[in-house]
């Protein structure tokens, strides 16, 4: 028996730059850090030459070419893993379309723990890499590439994508004091629904291809995500929601189905209330719905909001085998 651990994450500023479409021509760069939610993935020898996949369903298959899972396909077809292993997952949160990365997670951590059930270890660097090759070229998804880089490295980082396609992770530095003030002045909250990102960054993908000023405006996102690494590691709290303020304004430009009607009600609300800035997760248009105010405003800002509140901490660690049995 295998296990992996693979935590989500939260994008600060800067999301969209991490899209081929841009970031071969201008360069991304994104704030992200991951959190004490996670993807768990179980790997066990099965008793005969079969394939058990259990997900929202089960599959139970003879080759890997009879899989549906296309992400547990791909992986296993590039591990070259013919058959004789049973897969299950289990996830913190709802599984897709929340918004905090989820579906990466469980790429990498499935890596991970079938690289283990080889008998072999895999590096952050690695994982997050081939995680995605199987996303973005073998699945076809339209994605970006933040969300694997940070469910395999953990940790709070400046994650840069370079116009040749390789992507730095960069630490950001900051004292313990700024970090706890960091973590303690964001609230998060789910929004009940969930979505598709593929639409969603489909159209993105598109506009920004085809739109200059969709690039500027994610030109500016990326100066917003240095200049919030920047702010951080000077221990510099006072700017960070106006910087996650512009920053969702940008985003909302970037496509038609960002945010809906509701979700820019609940923004309004919780500004009246006392946050001073804030965006929705992921892709948009559901899931979590994260904001940054000053302790003293938590209880109005919960009070004004009919959703759930969610309680995270910073997450330290990336995707890690937390159980090892070959």
């Amino acid at each position: 028996m295998i296990i992996s651990r693979t935590p989500l994450r939260m994008s600060l500023a800067g999301g969209g730059s991490d899209l081929p479409g841009y970031y071969r021509r201008h360069g991304g760069a994104v704030v992200s850090t991951a959190i004490n939610q996670y993807v768990y993935v179980n790997v066990n020898k099965k008793f005969d030459s079969g394939i058990r996949v259990a997900y929202s369903k089960t599959e139970e298959v003879t080759s890997v070419e009879a899989i549906e899972h296309r992400i547990v396909k791909c992986a296993m077809l590039v591990l070259k893993l013919a058959g004789g292993v049973e897969i299950t997952t289990i996830s913190d949160i709802p599984a897709r379309g929340t918004g905090l990365g989820s579906s990466s997670a469980f790429a990498v951590g499935l890596l991970n723990a079938l690289a283990a059930f080889q008998g072999r270890h895999m590096s952050s660097d690695d994982l997050g890499s081939l995680s995605c090759h199987i996303e973005i070229e073998l699945c076809k998804d339209p994605i970006g590439k933040q969300d694997q880089y940070a469910a395999a490295f953990g940790g709070f980082n400046l994650i840069e994508f370079r116009p040749d396609d390789s992507v730095l992770v960069s630490p950001i530095i900051m004292s313990p004091e700024v970090r706890v003030g960091l973590e303690k002045r964001i609230l998060v909250f789910y929004t009940g629904t969930t979505r598709s990102a593929s639409e969603i960054l489909t159209e993105q993908s598109r506009a920004t291809a085809e739109d200059g000023g969709k690039q500027k405006s994610l030109k500016r996102m990326v100066q917003l995500a240095y200049q919030l690494r920047n702010d951080l590691q000077n221990g510099n709290l006072a700017g960070i929601g106006e910087i996650l303020d512009e920053n969702w304004n940008l985003k909302k430009t970037l496509a038609s189905n960002i945010t809906t009607d509701q979700i820019d009600a609940w923004y309004r609300i919780a500004k009246k209330s006392g946050a001073k800035g804030g965006k929705i997760l992921g892709a948009g248009a559901g899931g979590f719905l994260m904001f940054y105010a000053d302790e003293d405003h938590h209880e109005a800002i919960r009070k004004s909001l009919p959703l759930r509140c969610m309680s995270f901490k910073f997450e330290p660690l990336g995707s890690r085998i937390i159980f090892y049995n070959p």
